[in-house]
């Protein structure tokens, strides 16, 4: 039982595609498939926009807020890798976490259950693709990240993180692909965003390792149109808004980079 989203160019007209579909009710297994999560046209630009001004007339977190949580891109430009890691958990730990956390301060601290010796997942992930870009063997599917924490997330029903697993692979003429997880996905409130972060971590993996960026695929297990204080009606609103905002300009001009 699944829901294909036709596959769509960018962020923005994935997040629209799949929202317009959603408005029939939640779905399971909603597969999203976004062929450039990097790059964002000027069309792009004003879905992004329309979504944002939403979000913060209704007192929720702004995109770049929730694309944040999975890669601190202003933080990556302004250090540079490694020392990214450091200051982002620096930062981290001196702001205080309340409930989970945040999805990057997983994918850079967990402790390896054999040593018990602090690691970061993603640092690894990394060096295994230069490795396989470099003169080792050319493994396709071996760069993973659990970012579900059986010790931690079992208990609570919710409040919860929702993205659980991350996968990227190295495919032969299409670059660095990631394929994420999310057993929950909030798709007002969280998935442009969501979408957005992705891309930003992708484009990170890809300039550290040397690799063009491929495609994204996100699988919803759960997808949800989420109603808040607005309802049905203001989603209604909102694609509409979106939609004539993505109208007036041309979609056919690329930029980099989003938000």
């Amino acid at each position: 039982m699944y829901t294909g989203i036709p596959t769509q160019r960018s962020c923005a007209t994935t997040w629209l595609e799949a929202t317009r579909q959603l408005l029939a009710g939640d779905a399971y297994n909603v597969i999203l498939d976004v062929t450039d999560p990097v790059n964002h046209s000027p069309s792009d630009h004003a879905v992004i926009k329309t979504v944002d001004d939403f979000l913060v007339q209704h007192k929720q977190n702004p995109i770049a807020t929730v694309a944040n949580t999975i890669f601190p891109r202003a933080m990556y430009r302004q250090h540079g890798a490694p020392a990214l890691y450091d200051e982002y958990l620096r930062t981290f730990d001196a702001l205080g976490s309340k409930g989970w956390g945040r999805y990057f301060e997983r994918m850079v601290r967990s402790v390896d259950g054999k040593n018990g010796e602090a690691f970061r997942p993603l640092e690894k992930v990394i060096e295994k693709l230069r490795h396989c870009t470099g003169r080792g063997p050319a493994y396709k599917a071996v760069y993973e990240i659990n970012i579900y924490d059986t010790a931690k997330d079992a208990g609570p029903f919710r409040g919860g993180q929702c993205l659980s697993y991350l996968s990227f692979k190295l495919h032969p003429s299409r670059g660095l692909l990631l394929t994420a997880v999310y057993r929950n996905h909030t798709y007002v409130t969280r998935c442009l965003g969501n979408l957005i972060g992705l891309g930003w971590l992708m484009e990170f993996v890809g300039r550290e390792v040397g690799v063009e960026v491929g495609s994204l695929t996100v699988v919803s297990t759960h997808a949800e149109l989420d109603t808040g204080t607005w309802g049905k009606s203001g989603i209604e609103q909102l694609v509409e808004n979106a939609a004539s905002a993505a109208a007036i300009v041309p979609a056919d001009v690329h930029e980099t980079n989003s938000n």
